[in-house]
């Protein structure tokens, strides 16, 4: 096989011209003026023109794509443990101290503070010197 005697498979077929005169005129079936009889005319699509006018959130940095956090201190548990009569702190106890939002709300105990009363901690991510202080307290921390 040489690339002289290659064929293709499917038929030519020549594109028509239009705008040069002939059995259609001088018009050439495009009508007359306007966008649509000139080269290379472009519609723009209305669906753009409506995507536009919706009110952009711009980025991960909008506050409304944001999850709510909350960071709450080993000095700020006595206080919260005292108030609410009990000796363990999850994230029901938080949703209903109206502290956290929402239970899926992202929430860390920080070491900053001092503890007294031992605090159980459960299903609540805390720090190396929050862990310290809550077992150096008589507190556990259960996951």
């Amino acid at each position: 096989m040489q690339l002289h005697t290659i064929r293709t498979t499917t038929r030519r077929k020549s594109v028509k011209r239009v705008g040069r005169g002939g059995k259609r005129g001088t018009y050439s079936g495009r009508g007359e003026k306007g966008q649509r009889k000139r080269a290379g005319h472009r519609i723009r699509p209305a669906a753009r023109d409506i995507i536009l006018k919706f009110p952009k959130l711009r980025g991960i940095k909008h506050k409304s794509r944001r999850p709510h956090t909350v960071v709450i201190n080993v000095g700020d548990l006595e206080g919260l443990v005292k108030h609410a009569g009990a000796t363990e702190v999850s994230r029901d106890l938080l949703v209903a101290r109206r502290i956290m939002k929402k239970v899926t709300d992202l929430v860390k105990i920080l070491g900053d503070g001092n503890l007294s009363v031992a605090v159980t901690v459960r299903g609540i991510p805390v720090s190396r010197q929050a862990r310290e202080k809550i077992e150096k307290a008589g507190g556990t921390i259960a996951t």
